[in-house]
């Protein structure tokens, strides 16, 4: 019995889990290009550590060590992988850091002075990024693990107190090698809290595509890491700006993510892009009026011929009044992604008429379109791009069969129309593209995209624009911490 509620709680539960329109893979081919990014800015990060002073006295000598400075990191081995539950494993080992203090020494009235460099070895990092969806559907570091050491530290004293800086060297260099311990994992725990998430901040959530209508990228669930990738969930749907609260059921198959040849994989089901046209048609941008001389020459023409029995039988000050041609998608246009290729289609009234100056226009006749439309989806940056194509093109009258057997010979050139005015138009728009839920700084290069039935994916490999540093300083919060007095103490383990 508990055995048969626990497959119906779970049944119910999978039947309200609401399926991703946008999955993103990163892969482990990306991680080594994500390291060598991460590690000058873990280099520039470690330089911040700041080491309060050291001071003692041992017989009749008093010693101070200030203005401690990292001046550099050097590794010898470094590795990011992801784990199952961590997410991201940062593992330096043996590395060194170089260091630059000032030192003082008073024996009786004998002062000796100066700036000395130092070296610590044997630097062992281990630090853990846990990611999660927040409440708003962002991905955030979460929770950062951290375990440093350091395993010996080397001063090259010198002056004319050489033998008494030696003789108190196991003092400054072990204090000093405790409270480096007590530094490095703070340092780590900040920069991935707070200017980490700083840059995953700039990855757009709810935003608007344009004046009309915005796209949720929405987190459902915490990001799944396994031993060779990172898999996210996103919403992936667009939404009209005037119904903020709107969204589209997503009954279409959900995409799927076996590929792992490149740094990252995007698919898109077809809900993503039934949901940008549905948006569309719901805050009324898919209709198109052309009038007067907006409507090519020859068309017009055609069109005052073709219906120059019914123009005839009007007043005179009519039959020269401008010609009016207005298309108006009826419902929202739908996308089909087969592996031969994706298509769009439509279905449009089309309602020509007579525009008399300052008098109510004079419809000549209405008529039904359907046309189908190819679709070629690219990868540009971080914008996904689309371009269509008119393939199919039909109009038929829904008055009677005898009036679409008439309007055959609008056939042709209401096509042509459409592709010389009408495609450019709507191309211009859709090149623009929209973005990906992407960090900024980053890009897309070297783009595949591949159909698939009922979705498509995109594989490409990262590309950073700007430096790690450059965009996390772009972005970094007002920063008020200090190390020394703060009462929040980040999961670390140092070896002191």
């Amino acid at each position: 019995m508990a055995l048969l509620g626990a497959l119906l709680l779970a049944f119910l539960v999978g039947a309200h889990a609401e399926l991703p329109g946008c999955k993103i893979r990163i892969t482990s081919k990306a991680l080594e290009l994500v390291k060598q990014e991460g590690l000058r800015f873990l280099e520039q990060e470690l330089e911040t550590i700041t080491i309060p002073d050291l001071r003692g006295r041992e017989g009749q000598f008093y010693y101070n060590i200030s203005e401690v400075k990292v001046t550099e990191l050097q590794l010898t081995s470094s590795e990011l992988h992801f784990q199952p539950e961590q997410e991201l494993v940062l593992q330096i080992s043996n590395a060194s850091l170089g260091l630059r203090f000032r030192r003082q020494l008073l024996y009786w009235f004998l002062y000796d002075g100066g700036y000395i460099n130092a070296s610590a070895e044997g630097v062992s990092i281990r630090t853990a990024l846990q990611l999660s969806r927040d409440a708003t559907g962002r991905i955030k570091v979460s929770n950062v693990s951290c375990q440093a050491s350091v395993s010996r530290m080397h001063a090259a004293f010198g002056g004319t107190f050489k033998k008494v800086y030696e003789f108190l060297s196991t003092f400054i260099i072990s204090g000093m090698r405790f409270l480096l311990n007590q530094q490095i994992c703070p340092v780590l725990y900040h920069a991935g809290t707070v200017l980490l998430n700083s840059l995953l901040d700039t990855v757009p959530v709810r935003s608007s595509v344009d004046e009309l209508v915005g796209i949720d990228y929405s987190l459902l669930k915490n990001p799944v890491a396994s031993d060779s990738n990172l898999d996210m969930d996103f919403r992936g749907s667009f939404f009209p700006l005037a119904e903020g609260n709107w969204s589209l059921p997503n009954r279409a198959v959900e995409p799927q993510l076996q590929e792992e040849e490149r740094m990252v994989y995007v698919a898109f089901s077809e809900f993503f892009f039934d949901s940008a046209m549905e948006s569309y048609f719901r805050a009324e941008a898919l209709k198109l009026s052309l009038v007067g001389d907006k409507v090519p020459h020859d068309l017009d023409m055609l069109l005052r011929a073709t219906y120059f029995g019914s123009i005839v039988l009007l007043s005179p000050a009519v039959i020269d009044s401008p010609l009016k041609l207005e298309l108006r998608v009826l419902a929202p246009p739908r996308c089909t992604i087969k592996p031969s290729g994706s298509t769009v289609s439509v279905t449009a009234s089309v309602t020509i008429a007579l525009v008399p100056p300052d008098q109510p226009e004079v419809q000549l006749s209405s008529m039904t379109m359907d046309a189908r439309l190819s679709a070629k989806m690219a990868l540009r940056g971080k914008a996904l791009r689309t371009q269509l194509d008119l393939r199919r093109f039909r109009i038929y009258s829904n008055q009677s069969a005898l009036e679409s057997l008439a309007l055959i010979p609008l056939q042709a050139p209401l096509k042509t129309m459409l592709q010389i005015g009408v495609m450019p138009m709507l191309n211009e728009r859709m090149w623009r593209g929209v973005q990906i839920p992407l960090p900024e700084g980053i890009n897309f290069v070297r783009e595949v995209v591949t159909n698939h039935a009922g979705f498509l994916t995109i594989g490409a490999d990262l590309h950073f624009a700007k430096g790690l540093r450059e965009v996390i300083e772009k972005n970094r919060p007002a920063d008020t911490r200090d190390p020394w007095t703060s009462s929040a103490s980040p999961p670390s383990t140092a070896a002191a």
